[in-house]
């Protein structure tokens, strides 16, 4: 059975109170990621909405012929979206389980629980000038508690709202050291509860990116032509964790994710700004220790004075950059695909629209005109509203401009297919061993195809050559830069300039064109180091494979698959190649200062290519000889021809998109999009947005409320994004996509029913739709 990953790349914006909703969202991506982990290792049945994901993935398997896995492996988040994201990115790396946080964000997640103590009234007389400002908020007609609270919550939501009212002043209203207490509860909940096994197979790597703004703003060195550099203060920060094989793991430094945690939330005006003091107060109070102390603070927050990063002061992420792609779009380049992948960009919004600050709306001119707005307005919304609110529009279009890019490469792959090959006939003419390919053959085959692509490409193979160059010496000033434990722009710059000066130095830029113009020292250093080509050699040969079985050349299917393990095991080693963790140690025996030459050569020698190459050639005969005659040449002429593929190709590129090789989609998960049992978005579901979207701290009933809608939208969403995956004419039909979110749906209040006690009524009125068959095959539109 062919397998294909299901990759979700999530966007997780800011809420404040919605952070609440969010993990709702988080939960369900959990269990279907669970759901489809126990699907793919043959585990008994599961229960619940899990039973439903593994009926789901099951009918798309039995569509396609194809076992679908669901993977979350990258995941940025800012502000309420990014402690959700650090939980779920745990959850998914460890086994862990998020179950043990709903309770936590149910009971706790309240303004009583999150005031500061040094800010709760001491009695019904602190501030009782401010009492009367409460109950003119509360009894005014249609104000926002009579119109949007029910009627049993009223009383707690009058009272905590009074209370917040009567805090300090002037002063950040909830606590810093209660916040990051919290996160480190929450945190200790989930390891002491129920744990399975990772939710990503061994070898893939999790990225987790959460951002953050620098208050003060740290120096940044940019370069121009005169003068020849200027500083600029940049405010921008990205907490960068990754899980990856042979990497200390990240995400065990649970110290280092509640620093992360708390810093993207440090709501400006609701939580005080964040400094690594406070961690270190709270962990001392605890008596715990925070053995990565140094290196975490060193690596995300590099300063130029020892000691200085401890003292950088840090507020919320979502100021500067509520929708993260940027990072996320960043974490794409290192992505193994020993599988076919179908690529997700989705971005959880839990509020489309809707600003989280609101300074009221401008009023209109007797002319009919908008009125401008005021000295105070114009400087306030400015400051708060449109930054954090700019759209993904660039976001979206650098993804799809990546797209188009790959769709345009494999079309000219398409039209080249029978002119490479008669080339490649002409080169080794039809002969009997070349149906009978080894280790051995190829190897010579390899060199000859490659010999005759450059001599007939011309000058164009020139071009060729010298992007390659770039790319692999640009790769290697990477490499390079990791290995010394460069942070500073400056240092990087002077080393890719050494490497560079010692690649001309020995020629390596001298390319010629035609026979006799090789250069013997730049087929040696590709043979040492060109990663990238063979990693997208291999690549095109399973588009091929998909090609050639789909044609009606009768290749068996245990055949095609046979030859596709081959291509994914013969991938493997290159593909760990690529991972900066995998040169680790490199200078661990140096006591001189390196040379670029030396670390050109250490590097050469830590890929040992060569050898990796006999060992592909070997795997790729033995698939080779699964497929009928016919299939095995069209097989071997796209393995050998490949150099004119990508001679045609690669500069289309330009080394962008050569991870997964595939175009991505865009999907969203918003009240907006999720219509099937309630239309009308985030105001016909959700109780947070209300208060400036603070209303979730001031009621349980709210908190329930978001967290069931939550969890309800994004089955819904899920369902139909995993239901497109399958090829058009092979996939689930709207009936199929409507009973199964039903279930799913029915499944989520079984469970919920015996937790969520103050929302009974809600859960009886959904029952009793869904019951009745009131759901909708329609998707996201409103």
């Amino acid at each position: 059975m062919r397998e294909k990953e299901l990759r979700l790349a999530l966007v997780c914006y800011g809420g404040i109170s919605l952070a609440v909703y969010m993990h709702g969202v988080t939960k369900e991506i959990w269990r279907l990621a669970r759901a489809s982990r126990a699907q793919h290792d043959g585990a008994s049945p599961s229960e619940g909405v899990e039973a439903v994901y593994r009926e789901l993935l099951a009918l798309i398997e039995s569509r396609t012929d194809a076992r679908l896995r669901v993977m979350a492996d990258i995941i940025a988040g800012a502000s309420a979206g990014g402690i959700n994201g650090i939980f779920l990115a745990r959850a998914i790396t460890t086994g862990e389980s998020l179950d043990p946080l709903t309770d936590l964000w149910l009971e706790r997640a309240d303004v009583e629980v999150l005031l500061d103590p040094d800010a709760r009234p001491l009695s019904r007389f602190t501030k009782f000038w401010a009492v009367p400002i409460a109950w003119l908020v509360m009894r005014t007609r249609r104000n926002a508690i009579d119109s949007t609270v029910e009627r049993g919550a009223r009383p707690e939501v009058r009272r905590k709202l009074s209370n917040f009212v009567r805090a300090r002043w002037f002063a950040p209203p909830f606590g810093g050291e209660v916040f990051s207490g919290l996160l480190l509860d929450a945190f200790d909940a989930m390891a002491a509860g129920p744990k399975g096994e990772p939710l990503v197979p061994p070898g893939q790597p999790v990225d987790l990116m959460v951002t953050v703004t620098d208050f003060a703003g740290y120096a940044e060195v940019m370069r121009l032509n005169s003068p020849a550099q200027v500083k600029e203060t940049e405010h921008r920060l990205i907490f960068a964790f990754r899980h990856a094989p042979g990497r200390a793991h990240d995400m065990a430094d649970v110290s280092g994710l509640t620093f992360a945690a708390r810093a993207t939330a440090s709501f400006p005006g609701a939580f005080p700004a964040f400094t690594a003091t406070e961690l270190d107060a709270v962990l001392k109070q605890r008596g715990r220790a925070w053995p990565q102390r140094e290196t975490f603070l060193a690596r995300q927050l590099s300063a130029d004075m020892p000691g200085e990063a401890q003292h950088r002061i840090l507020v919320d992420g979502s100021v500067l950059a509520n929708a993260p792609f940027r990072p996320a779009m960043a974490a794409l380049r290192e992505r193994p695909a020993r599988r076919e992948v179908d690529r997700r960009f989705v971005y959880i919004d839990p509020k489309p629209g809707r600003r989280a600050i609101s300074l009221g709306r401008r009023g209109v001119n007797p002319d009919g005109s908008p009125e401008l707005p005021g000295f105070f307005g114009a400087i306030l919304k400015t400051m708060s509203d449109i930054p954090r609110a700019q759209p993904i529009r660039d976001n979206v279009e650098a993804l799809e401009a990546m797209s188009q890019r790959i769709r345009r490469m494999r079309h000219i792959i398409t039209a080249m297919q029978p002119e490479v090959e008669a080339r490649i006939e002409a080169a080794l003419g039809y002969s009997f061993f070349l149906d009978s390919p080894t280790a051995a053959r190829l190897a010579g085959w390899r060199a000859t195809a490659q010999a005759r692509a450059r001599q007939e490409a011309g000058y164009g193979y020139v071009a060729y050559d010298h992007l390659k160059l770039s790319l692999i010496v640009e790769e290697l000033a990477r490499v390079v830069s990791d290995v010394l434990g460069l942070t500073d722009d400056g240092a990087r710059l002077h080393w890719r300039n050494r490497l560079w000066d010692e690649v001309r130095a020995g020629g390596l830029d001298r390319i010629g064109s035609g026979k006799g113009g090789e250069n013997e020292a730049l087929i040696a250093f590709l043979r040492g180091h060109d990663l990238g080509f063979r990693i997208r050699r291999l690549r095109h040969l399973v588009r091929r494979l998909d090609e050639v079985a789909g044609s009606d050349q009768g290749v068996p299917p245990d055949a095609s698959e046979a030859m596709r393990n081959a291509i994914y095991e013969a991938l493997g080693p290159y593909l760990d190649r690529e991972s900066r963790d995998f040169y680790s140690g490199l200078l661990a025996t140096d006591v001189d200062a390196p040379q670029p030459g030396q670390l050109i050569e250490r590097v050469a020698a830590r890929r040992a290519l060569m050898m990796v190459d006999q060992a592909a050639d070997e795997r790729i005969a033995e698939g080779l000889a699964q497929l009928p005659k016919a299939a095995r040449r069209a097989m071997l002429h796209s393995y050998l021809g490949f150099p004119f593929f990508d001679a045609a190709t690669l500069p289309l590129l330009q080394g962008e998109g050569q991870g997964e090789f595939d175009p991505i989609k865009i999907d969203r998960i918003s009240p907006d999009d999720a219509g099937a049992i309630r239309k009308g978005g985030a105001e016909a579901t959700l109780k947070g947005i209300q208060f400036n979207a603070f209303g979730a701290f001031f009621s349980r009933t709210f908190r329930e409320n978001d967290y069931l809608w939550g969890r309800l939208h994004a089955a819904e969403r899920l369902i139909d994004i995993a239901a497109s995956t399958a090829p058009e004419g092979r996939g689930l039909d709207a009936g199929e996509v409507e009973r199964l979110r039903k279930a799913a749906f029915l499944a989520i209040l079984e469970e919920e029913a015996p937790r969520l006690t103050t929302v009974t009524d809600l859960i009886a009125e959904l029952r009793a739709q869904l019951n009745n068959s009131e759901v909708t095959a329609a998707t996201g539109t409103n």
